[in-house]
């Protein structure tokens, strides 16, 4: 009989656990903050398990998994993300109010929660989306810090697709301004990718804090869009047109 492959150990181990504790994939998935489908693939065979995945399913059952040449070092992010130490980004974890133009609709404006927070688990700041309205494309990632640009980077890495936020240092008033490229899904099971403005807003106390679709003329809109306009108009990044015909 042929051993099993490294992947095959890894989704059999991982099937184990959830027997032996009588836990459920979908229990994991939301506490690996996976989703289940990209769960089920690996447990099946069907596509190995990224490294980030398997970092996020090893804390979330308190097990290795894997052989580490070198475990993450307390308190600072790995090299890749810019080897920042946790004290230095404090002022970075919290929940902000994430605004950026619709894509469906001309005009409108889209917001939803963005929370940053320092995992212990992989020793780096790590953000997550909730109260979307489409909450099936609710993003949650990484963030990248690197001394040489001073800019800082939300990441998504899933299943070899990227979705890039890329935020200038905050305003006085803790504002992040930057631009976003992603996939917008116009219809069917097209994908488009699309840039755009991007601003996040510190949530402090019990301000209000409006979420969703919301159109020009509606309570709420001119206070969303004024921050959007200033990505440009305040030199925080640059769209570049193409050339005119």
């Amino acid at each position: 009989m042929a051993q099993a492959s490294a992947d095959e150990q890894l989704a059999e181990r991982i099937r184990e656990e959830l027997g032996r504790r009588r836990l459920t994939r979908q229990w994991l998935a939301d506490k690996a903050l996976v989703s289940l489908s990209t769960l089920e693939k690996g447990l099946a065979g069907q596509r190995p398990f990224t490294t980030a995945t398997l970092v996020r399913i090893e804390a979330a059952l308190g097990i290795a998994l894997r052989a580490r040449a070198e475990p993450p070092r307390e308190g600072i992010a790995p090299a890749e993300l810019g080897a920042y130490a946790r004290a230095a980004v404090r002022w970075l974890e919290g929940d902000y109010l994430t605004i950026r133009p619709a894509f469906g609709t001309d005009g409108a404006v889209y917001a939803y929660r963005t929370a940053i927070a320092w995992d212990e688990a992989v020793s780096h700041l790590v953000f997550r989306e909730s109260d979307r309205a489409d909450s099936a494309y609710t993003q949650r990632g990484d963030l990248a810090l690197p001394h040489q640009s001073g800019h800082i980077y939300l990441v998504t890495r899933e299943s070899g697709q990227f979705r890039l936020a890329v935020l200038g240092r905050p305003t006085i008033a803790g504002a992040l301004h930057g631009l976003l490229t992603t996939l917008q899904a116009p219809g069917g099971s097209r994908l488009l990718p699309v840039s755009c403005p991007i601003v996040l807003l510190p949530l402090r106390g019990d301000a209000p804090a409006a979420f969703g679709l919301v159109r020009p003329g509606e309570d709420g809109f001119e206070r969303l869009a004024g921050p959007l306009a200033q990505v440009e108009a305040e030199g925080f990044a640059r769209l570049v047109p193409g050339p005119a015909r």
